[in-house]
């Protein structure tokens, strides 16, 4: 027993202060995308090229970068002659409508929290369903990494459960399949009202590289309406714990 208070005293604290302290994120860490329009050329369309999914258009010479569709992967960012296009270091990036997620140079609005009624239910425990509609597993771990003892998911009463009729709400990753449309519209219908849906990766939002594919659905299908958008590919682990806290007013 000894030993184990001398490990536990040596060890620390070893979870992390967020969100009341700012934090430390890799140094190749790509946060929301940023454009300069006084160095664009005009004419040039090699960010819109380069870009796997279509997330960049431009309308008019202004520049659209579309965060839900973005993979984050910097090839608009290496390819632009002009050096227009930059990753900035900004973690925060969940929306709560999907044309939150569209850059196009008016201010982006961090997500807003439920309605005072949704957080007095959901504000000190809400318990997610998580469903993984045909993912690659890279959301899903970075999801999983929220539950290890640095982040500590549960310090602020979310926690995942295994059931829907145990569940406040589900956490959607992948593209949804087509053969993974009914055990998710089932998982939904299963889960009692009021309910909350949470988009987390591109995949989830628009269906990210698998979009346009016979077989996906490209993101969560109309019926099942979505309270929170988290982008990327995947997601930082803080980008969604940042999300979940601003949807619960605590961020």
């Amino acid at each position: 027993m000894l030993r184990i208070l001398q490990a536990r005293l040596k060890q620390g604290y070893r979870t992390i202060r967020y969100p009341c302290e700012s934090p430390t994120l890799p140094t190749l860490y790509c946060g929301k995308p940023e454009w300069e329009a006084a160095k664009c050329t005009e004419g040039c369309r090699a960010c819109i090229d380069s870009c796997p999914t279509g997330a960049l258009s431009k309308a008019s010479g202004a520049l659209t970068i579309d965060m839900g569709r973005c993979l984050f992967c910097t090839g608009c960012m290496d390819n632009c002659p002009a050096g227009a296009i930059s990753f900035s270091r900004e973690h925060r990036l969940a929306a709560r409508t999907r044309e939150g997620l569209v850059l196009d140079g008016r201010a982006f609005q961090l997500a807003g929290a439920l309605d005072e009624q949704m957080r007095r239910l959901f504000g000190r425990s809400l318990k997610l369903r998580q469903v993984s509609a045909g993912g690659c597993n890279a959301c899903e771990a970075d999801i999983n990494v929220l539950n290890t003892l640095a982040f500590d998911l549960g310090r602020f009463g979310i926690q995942f459960v295994a059931s829907p009729r145990h569940a406040d709400g589900l956490l959607v990753t992948g593209p949804v399949t087509k053969n993974m449309e009914l055990a998710l519209r089932k998982t939904y219908e299963a889960t009692p009202a009021p309910k909350l849906v949470i988009a987390v990766g591109a995949c989830a939002i628009s269906g990210g590289v698998f979009a346009g594919h016979d077989e996906v659905l490209d993101g969560v299908p109309t019926g099942i309406p979505v309270d929170l958008f988290v982008p990327g590919c995947p997601p930082h682990p803080l980008t969604i714990l940042d999300g979940l806290l601003r949807l619960l007013g605590r961020a």
